[in-house]
């Protein structure tokens, strides 16, 4: 979906981006993280060209960006920042159906659009869509800036801290919102945050940036089990790691055979959220069942942190 071939940029003598080179596949999230100042935003700001390069190309789809007009390229790609950006003079509804009315959607097809994308986000349209930004929670207007970002359904969504001033409960929420909408819609993601958690839990690929460099570009297991240097060992965390690879791991991976009582499990949960769920309701056993409530067997405390406990 996205090529990044030798991506440069330079300011003066300073390099703010440093020769990166990454492919994005069609339907993933990639996110990336680093220090403040390695360069992340700038290379985001780069593949909708809001930055031009110095050097180096962004492809989409085989096409290089810097042949497509900037106002269709952004018209393709959904673009989403911290602090949502929304237009404090223009109602829910008419923020969402910003980018269909610049493309000239008919009347009925954006109301149609804007009224699926708020029932999407549980913002009821009879109750939110007349209503001005400046009326609504962090977390309400977080889900109106990314749903207006898919309002033409593009096939790229560019995510720039879109989290990072929503307090860890809404954030939480928000970040299940953007998993349910990308798994829903396939969308491509590519999504910077300075926040190691998010990354692990959204990336299915995850770029380590630091000094306008990129370090390391792979999966969270790679990260984990094979850091690039000191620099990317020290901020996937020592500590954190073992808790960090249980939540690589599904419950279905690890069952055990066997029955226990108590509400079940689902066999999708990975073992870190197991573990703090028995934690939770102070049990040292659960039993776990498929999607459709058939039971596989159970989950204990014991088995999770013996899983955790494995060389990598």
């Amino acid at each position: 979906m996205i090529e990044i071939d030798r991506l440069t940029k330079r300011l003066g003598d300073t390099l703010i981006v440093d020769d990166v080179s990454m492919v994005v596949e069609a339907g993933t999230i990639a996110v990336v993280v680093g220090t403040s100042g390695a360069g992340k935003s700038t290379l985001l700001r780069m593949i909708n060209r809001l930055i031009a390069p110095t050097s180096g190309r962004v492809l989409i789809d085989g096409q290089d960006t810097m042949s497509i007009p900037e106002d269709v390229l952004r018209h393709r790609l959904g673009y989403v920042i911290q602090g949502n950006g929304l237009f404090p003079h223009r109602t829910v509804a008419g923020n969402i159906a910003t980018v269909p009315r610049l493309l000239g959607w008919d009347a009925k097809r954006i109301a149609r659009r804007v009224d699926d994308l708020m029932t999407l986000f549980q913002l009821d349209p009879a109750e939110f869509a007349k209503k001005y930004p400046h009326e609504l929670s962090g977390g309400q207007q977080q889900r109106v800036g990314v749903a207006r970002a898919l309002a033409a359904e593009p096939a790229l969504l560019l995510m720039d801290e879109p989290f990072g001033a929503l307090d860890p409960v809404i954030r939480n929420k928000a970040q299940e919102d953007l998993l349910s909408i990308q798994r829903r819609f396939g969308t491509t993601i590519v999504l910077v945050t300075h926040d190691m958690e998010e990354a692990f839990r959204l990336g299915d690929r995850i770029a380590v940036m630091d000094d306008a460099r990129l370090l390391q570009y792979g999966t969270p297991a790679e990260l984990l089990t094979r850091p690039a240097g000191e620099f990317v060992e020290r901020l996937v965390g020592t500590t954190e790691r073992p808790f960090r690879l249980l939540s690589l791991t599904k419950v279905k991976d690890v069952v055990e055979p066997g029955t226990s009582a108590g509400q079940p499990l689902d066999a999708a949960t990975n073992l870190r959220d197991a573990l703090s769920h028995l934690m939770w309701c102070g049990r040292d056993t659960l039993p776990v069942s498929d999607e459709g409530g058939a039971l596989l067997g159970r989950i204990t405390v014991e088995g999770i942190l013996a899983h955790a406990r494995q060389p990598a």
